[in-house]
C-alpha cells in the first residue's frame, strides 16, 4: 500500500477564482490572489490537493456540464503554467431542487454532505487526521467536519497566505 500523504482540500468558486456567481465562462474567471502560489506549496510538502466544488447551476440550466469542463480546463492550464497542479477535481452538479430532471436529486456528494471529500479519500491514500479544507461558505466546513478532516473558512484575500495561516493553525490543534 502507498504511503499516506495529508491533502488540502479547496472549494473552487470563493477560494479558488473570485465568486461572481455560476461561473461558467471563461470571461467569468478570475484568479484569487495566491490560488496558485497556495497549490504549488501544498505540493512541494507533497501533499495532495483536490478540488471538490458543488456545480448546481447545471441542475438549474444555467450551463452545462461541458462549460464546466471548459473553466476547469482553463484552471487547469492556470496552474501548470504557475508549475504547479491539483490532483483531482471532484464537481457536484445535482441539486434537489434543480429545474433540470437528469440533475434533480438529493446527492450525497453536493456539500454540506461529505460525498466529494469521502470520493477522495478512497481515490487516494490520504491521511486524513493530516487534511484539511479551505471553503468560503459553512456548507464547505460541515462536509469537512462531516469527512473527518478539518476545514477553514476563507473569507478572501491571499490564499497562500490564510493557507499557510491554516495550516500552522490546524497543526496546532485548531480544526
Amino acid at each position: 500500500m502507498a504511503d499516506l500523504r495529508p491533502a488540502l482540500f479547496l472549494d473552487r468558486d470563493g477560494v479558488i477564482n473570485v465568486d461572481r456567481g455560476y461561473v461558467a465562462r471563461l470571461e467569468d474567471w478570475e484568479w484569487i490572489d495566491g490560488a496558485a502560489a497556495c497549490v504549488a506549496a501544498f505540493k512541494a510538502r507533497g501533499w495532495f490537493v483536490f478540488v471538490v466544488t458543488n456545480q448546481s447551476g447545471i441542475a438549474f440550466d444555467h450551463y452545462t456540464e461541458t462549460d464546466m469542463q471548459t473553466v476547469h480546463t482553463h484552471m487547469i492550464s492556470g496552474f501548470q503554467e504557475a508549475g504547479t497542479a491539483v490532483d483531482q477535481i471532484y464537481a457536484c452538479p445535482f441539486h434537489h431542487e434543480g429545474t433540470n430532471p437528469r440533475y434533480r436529486k438529493d446527492s450525497f456528494d453536493r456539500k454540506p454532505k461529505p460525498g466529494m471529500i469521502l470520493q477522495a479519500l478512497a481515490d487516494f491514500p490520504v491521511k486524513r487526521e493530516a487534511s484539511f479544507l479551505i471553503g468560503d461558505k459553512q456548507t464547505d466546513i460541515d462536509a469537512a467536519h462531516t469527512a473527518g478532516i478539518g476545514g477553514f473558512l476563507f473569507r478572501g484575500g491571499n490564499l497562500a497566505d490564510f493557507a499557510e495561516w491554516a495550516l500552522a493553525g490546524f497543526e496546532d490543534g485548531a480544526r
